[in-house]
């Protein structure tokens, strides 16, 4: 079963989507299921994992139901306020619904780099680990020394770094980037996604300008801790959706074919949907 790990819907209209405006002319409009579903059927994408794309417990409730609509959707990965004085209490609410699979603040989006590190998150982060929740660590390179402080705290913690924390293709990876990938690759609890690599490469991409990164990738963490995903729509500010399946595809010729089973749905369903 292939699975697209990573896709969002919104709707504009909502109001929530800060970072989401009229400047972004190609995802200022409503992205839902009946735009992905022809994508993913002339890909053979079977189910998808729909990933928050708004700080908010609404959004949340939005994605939670369009999942109920629609049964491509294997699962939400939402949001709440980890800093609430209740955010235990409201995960262990969440989690007794079966299609919330994990949890994503928008760390990129949070101008403190060291906001991780504080104190009022430990007891989501403790929540996310006694609900069996994954951690969705939407990071750049800069927090990745911070991510890696977490890791250590939370051993149990089972954590997807989104679009391998977004490495500077564009203007040329930095070495500390490889190097602490590696580091968090160390811990078997952390996976990473290949996605969203394009939107990092620009706009004039060619496919061998992805290949460091994705080298490194298998290298450190092996095809077992690599989950697929196409990041759509965000994916139509650089190319399309069977574009990136087909680079994606071709980045993992040398890996056998029960490796590339695992990367583009394996992974996901063992780490994401396996209780």
């Amino acid at each position: 079963m292939i699975i697209d790990a990573h896709q969002h819907f919104w709707k504009p209209s909502r109001g929530d989507y800060g970072w989401l405006t009229p400047e972004l002319e190609l995802l200022y409009r409503d992205f839902l299921p009946r735009d992905l579903k022809p994508l993913l059927d002339s890909c053979g994408v079977e189910k998808t994992i729909l990933v928050q794309a708004a700080p908010t417990r609404a959004e949340t409730e939005f994605m939670l139901e369009l999942a109920r609509e629609h049964e491509f959707i294997a699962g939400v990965v939402g949001w709440i306020d980890f800093e609430a004085a209740d955010a235990a209490a409201q995960i262990g609410d969440l989690s007794g619904d079966p299609l919330l699979l994990g949890l994503r603040p928008m760390i990129q989006d949070i101008p403190d780099v060291d906001w991780i590190l504080r104190s009022q998150n430990e007891a989501a982060f403790a929540a996310m680990v006694n609900h069996h929740l994954v951690f969705d660590a939407l990071v750049l390179p800069i927090h990745l020394k911070n991510l890696l402080s977490v890791v250590v705290r939370f051993p149990d913690l089972r954590v997807v770094i989104d679009h391998a924390a977004k490495p500077s293709i564009r203007t040329g990876v930095q070495e500390s980037w490889f190097r602490e990938m590696e580091d968090l690759a160390q811990h078997p609890q952390v996976s990473c996604k290949v996605s969203g690599l394009v939107t990092e490469a620009g706009p004039d991409w060619k496919p061998g300008d992805l290949t460091p990164v994705i080298d490194h990738l298998i290298a450190v963490f092996g095809p077992n801790r690599l989950i697929w995903g196409s990041d759509w729509p965000v994916l139509n500010l650089a190319g399309d959706y069977g574009q990136w399946f087909e680079v994606a595809n071709e980045a993992l010729q040398e890996c056998t074919e029960t490796d590339r089973s695992a990367v583009f749905g394996g992974n996901a369903e063992r780490i994401y949907l396996t209780p």
